[in-house]
């Protein structure tokens, strides 16, 4: 297999996705026609980590020695809980981890992306212009929508623990 043309093979686009729940449904959204992967197609609400999501809060552990860095905890939950306000307009409530894949976007540029799932806690969803519609779905509904690969099987995953059951690993 050829592996793109990735300028610096160490650097990944960090991004967290939230499976959201409510009432035995989840939120799924459809991606607006102009992104840069999987224009749209319907997914979770989510998205990436930005230097300011940290960077102008007070740090976690602040240092006061020229050899170490500051450290801001909690970095990656800000992110998305910061990206699902933005693009849903909800509030989570505990989030929980899910699993983690990799992937290269057309552009060459490799992403990680982190899958999470928590409860819906509060607030009507209101989109903004990264999502076109929204549906709240059970898992058997999910077959009637145009889902990124591996959604479905995440959701799926996501509804087995909350019903305590073993997920087993992700068939694609």
């Amino acid at each position: 297999m050829k592996f793109p043309d990735v300028k610096n093979r160490e650097l990944h686009r960090l991004v967290s996705t939230a499976i959201i729940h409510k009432d035995g449904k989840f939120l799924i959204v459809r991606r607006s026609l102009v992104k840069k992967s999987w224009p749209g197609r319907w997914t979770v609400p989510g998205g990436g980590l930005e230097i300011d999501d940290y960077i102008n809060t007070p740090p976690t552990v602040e240092s006061n020695l020229a050899t170490e860095s500051n450290v801001w905890y909690s970095a990656l939950e800000t992110s998305l809980r910061r990206e699902v306000r933005e693009e849903v307009g909800i509030e989570m409530g505990k989030i929980s981890y899910l699993l983690d894949l990799a992937f290269i976007r057309p552009d060459n540029t490799p992403v990680l992306t982190l899958s999470f799932y928590a409860p819906w806690k509060g607030g009507e969803v209101r989109l903004n212009p990264e999502n076109i519609v929204y549906a709240w779905a059970t898992v058997d509904e999910l077959k009637n929508y145009d889902l990124i690969g591996g959604i479905s099987e995440e959701i799926e995953m996501a509804d087995k623990i909350l019903k305590g059951e073993d997920p087993g690993a992700i068939k694609l």
